[in-house]
């Protein structure tokens, strides 16, 4: 992946989890609802994006056979 498509690829990610972030803080969910989904969305994003600075976006695959 060259340099520009992975800047391109990040920049955009970080809108969609600012956006959802964003939702999430506006939504009117009980406390512990609210912290949990906020810390799995921080949670994803930073899997993302250290899984794409370390090697693209790669995720395990389970043969069912």
């Amino acid at each position: 992946m060259d340099l520009i498509s992975l800047l391109i690829t990040i920049i955009v990610l970080g809108i969609v989890f600012y956006l959802v972030w964003w939702l999430l803080t506006k939504l009117p969910l009980p406390a512990p609802f609210n912290v949990v989904a906020q810390a799995l969305v921080a949670l994803i994003a930073v899997v993302i994006l250290l899984s794409l600075l370390f090697g693209g976006l790669t995720l395990p695959t389970f043969r069912l056979r």
